[in-house]
């Protein structure tokens, strides 16, 4: 396989810069940051897991609302890398601004999160939309995988040098409050993303488009009509966003809750955010992995693996006890967790028609937005009718279940169809 090309090179930079804002404010700084938050305003530990739980559902909600919409809209020439530049501003902006919330308002952080996660989820579907620009059918489950593995070891950077100034303040080596260590994180977590977005703008271009029309805001909505009626005779595709809605909701949902469910079990901080580092560093070797073997075996059979990996750790997270349990959790997610979503990703990028991406990757949105919704209130009901929340880790796992049965009648890609082929038959 030749080198990659500078546009394949600066579309995956784009993942390198924007995990750091998964890794630091999905995952580690943040959940941790407003759990002492609320704990430090009265709110119970099981409690403000739960508000968390549906503060995630509701922006996913909007977001799913949204995103076959836009996407239809940025399917026409020169307007997605508008979109996707509106949805990186906010973002952007509203990370940074986390940094300058009041300690003790836990509600205007959620409120805050709600804006930065509609801006950075908002960015990463065009953002996923442009690899059938940057790439052929041939390479792209590599260049997907490679995507995601420089955004594990990309993260690591800024993500190790927020864990040196919290615990370097924890340990009152540096005159720093860890509050304000958490909120330096935050502007870190905008700056990085920021710069290395840039090679993305400079080298990323929409190559399949659709030709502007007049009125072309109701023209889209006709389109999305006529996708939306015509989406069964895309057999592969239809079969595969039912199978995918059902495993990503999982995966989202180990991903966005793990922090405040280890809080939730005792852990500490430190050994929170030193686990969560880990974690980035293993599973930047296994993206890469997957992706090689996806060569080897074909993308659907490593997806078959990376779902029953996630099954053994829901069940796993039942019986979770100990750090060692957290330990052997985190390495055993670690080993699927980019590998899932970087041949899903490519996966369904070889299903898709070309010069409707967006439109298509608004329905893979809005189908694993969807989903993320059912995994959040699931964990968040549970955590608040049990107060235990390992039973709704657990009941992940039919979700799984049923994502395997289904993505196994999915057939294997061949070329990706173009409308007019697909409208004809």
């Amino acid at each position: 396989m030749k080198k990659f090309t500078k546009e394949e090179n600066s579309w995956s930079l784009y993942d390198w810069g924007s995990s750091a804002y998964s890794i630091i404010i999905t995952t580690a700084v943040f959940p941790i940051f407003y759990k002492s938050s609320a704990t430090a305003a009265g709110v119970d530990a099981a409690d403000s897991t739960a508000y968390l739980g549906y503060t995630i559902a509701i922006f996913t909600f909007i977001l799913a609302m949204l995103g076959p919409i836009l996407g239809t809209i940025a399917d026409y020439r020169g307007m997605k890398k508008k979109f996707f530049t509106f949805f990186f501003i906010l973002g952007v902006t509203f990370t940074a601004m986390l940094a300058f919330v009041p300690f003790d308002n836990w509600l205007l952080l959620l409120i805050f999160y709600t804006l930065a996660a509609l801006g950075a989820t908002g960015a990463n579907v065009f953002y996923d939309g442009f690899i059938v620009d940057v790439t052929t059918n041939e390479r792209m489950h590599k260049v997907s995988a490679r995507g995601f593995s420089l955004g594990y070891i990309g993260s690591t950077i800024p993500f190790l040098v927020s864990i040196i100034i919290i615990v370097l303040s924890q340990q009152g080596i540096i005159a720093l409050s860890t509050t304000n260590a958490s909120r330096i994180a935050f502007l870190i977590t905008a700056i990085w993303w920021v710069v290395f977005s840039i090679p993305l703008y400079k080298n990323v271009k929409q190559i399949h488009f659709i030709e502007r029309e007049g009125k072309p805001v109701i023209q889209s909505f006709k389109r999305l009509g006529k996708t939306f009626k015509e989406i069964r005779q895309y057999k592969a595709l239809f079969l595969f966003l039912l199978a995918y809605f059902f495993y990503i909701d999982g995966v989202g949902t180990v991903i966005n809750m793990s922090t405040a469910y280890g809080t939730d079990l005792g852990l500490s901080a430190t050994s929170l955010l030193i686990i969560l580092f880990a974690t980035q560093v293993v599973a930047a070797p296994f993206a890469l992995l997957y992706g090689w073997l996806a060569g080897k075996f074909s993308e659907k059979k490593m997806l078959y693996v990376g779902i029953i990996v996630y099954i053994i750790v829901c069940t796993y997270a039942f019986f979770l006890e100990t750090v060692v349990d957290f330990w052997i959790l985190a390495m055993l997610v670690a080993t699927s967790q980019g590998g899932i979503q970087a041949l899903s990703r490519s996966y369904f990028g070889k299903l898709v028609p070309k010069e409707n991406s967006n439109e298509f990757f608004g329905f893979y949105n809005i189908f694993g937005k969807f989903a993320s919704i059912m995994g959040p209130l699931l964990v968040a009901f549970t955590a608040q009718v049990t107060g235990k929340s390992n039973y709704g880790v657990f009941s992940l796992v039919i979700l799984f279940i049923v994502g395997l049965i289904i993505l196994s009648r999915v057939p294997e890609p061949k070329t990706s169809p173009s409308v007019d082929e697909v409208s004809s038959t």
